[in-house]
């Protein structure tokens, strides 16, 4: 079992679990251990009887497994019961041979959450890692969508909210029918403060490019209800820098990148701060605040850099993460 010396959700040093500070965030204070009590399904020779019986069916996302479960009395995270709502998704390494470094990917997925977090002060779904009886890591997340009183609240995708279908939108139609520009319309249809769910909508996008997340497709946005009557744009999910387990990464998710007309892209062709600049004025956003987001985005942060250095990725692969980072970073800071 790997030796733990930081907080395996918060990545705050000086802990060997998760720190009362994730505990509150995670679990309502629970006491839960990150050792979960079955092996990983991916291991030569796993019981993979044993890993459905702790967490029941499980859906493929992409090329991600993933499995819903809960905290039961005995504070152990396991399948929900009969009828019982989960409130967890647990997410092992991905299967496809395709992926480089595919056992680092729920590392990868944890490290972006929490600089998204604690960086950026972007709202995301509460996360960690957690691992496996055989010691493999997994990305836990906390289901948004559920209230501490087992409601489902209403939430809807972006591909949903256009009408996108395989049907209608091709195979991929969740990459190849709009711009993030366009998304921005999706915002401003439905919400009634679209203005300052834009704004939230425009961080995400920088961060995504920041971070080199080109999987940030329609399916990964959504609006949320929380039975206030109100669509709000939903906590950030599935933020991974996909650069380190691909081996021809994109800029961005969407074919068309930023707006509507498209965007001519190539290995050539790096993505300026005048880009974002136009991408937030045809959104609607003031050139004032456009500024402010883009220095912010821009600026130097140690705490990135600690989050790396402390995260569950390998030495090779926290390299990889710092250097590309840091140079999207610097592409902000010029025209």
């Amino acid at each position: 079992m790997i030796e733990i010396k930081v907080c395996p959700s918060t990545l705050q040093e000086g802990f060997d679990t998760y720190s009362p500070a994730a505990r509150k965030q995670l679990f309502d204070g629970k006491v839960v251990s990150h050792i979960l009590d079955f092996d990983s399904p991916n291991n030569d020779g796993a019981d993979n009887e044993d890993y459905l019986k702790n967490v029941g069916r499980i859906s493929l996302s992409g090329v991600q497994p993933k499995a819903s479960i809960v905290v039961n009395a005995d504070n152990q995270l396991v399948k929900p019961a009969e009828g019982e709502r989960g409130t967890y998704i647990l997410k092992p390494a991905p299967t496809s041979y395709a992926l480089l470094d595919r056992k680092y990917c729920p590392a990868n997925e944890h490290l972006t959450m929490q600089l998204a977090s604690q960086v950026y002060h972007i709202e995301t779904a509460a996360n960690a890692i957690c691992f496996f009886k055989d010691g493999e890591a997994a990305y836990l997340c906390r289901r948004f969508d559920v209230g501490s009183n087992g409601q489902k609240y209403s939430q809807e995708d972006f591909a949903s909210l256009s009408g996108l279908t395989n049907a209608n939108g091709g195979s991929d139609f969740k990459y190849s029918n709009l711009s993030y520009e366009e998304c921005a319309d999706i915002i401003r249809k439905y919400v009634k403060a679209a203005p300052v769910e834009i704004l939230k909508f425009f961080r995400i996008v920088v961060f995504n490019y920041l971070t080199l997340n080109d999987d940030a497709h329609l399916k990964n946005f959504s609006l949320i209800n929380r039975g206030d009557g109100e669509y709000h744009l939903a906590p950030a999910y599935d933020l991974i820098n996909t650069s380190l387990h691909l081996s021809m990464p994109r800029i961005f998710a969407l074919d068309k990148g930023l707006f509507k007309e498209g965007m001519q892209l190539t290995d050539a062709k790096t993505v300026s701060r005048n880009d974002f600049e136009e991408f937030g004025r045809r959104i609607g956003l003031s050139a004032r605040l456009v500024k402010r987001e883009l220095d912010f985005f821009a600026a130097v942060y140690p705490l990135a850099k600690e989050l790396i250095a402390r995260s569950f990725l390998s030495d090779s692969l926290k390299q990889s993460y710092w250097l590309s980072y840091n140079y999207r970073r610097a592409t902000l800071t010029f025209v």
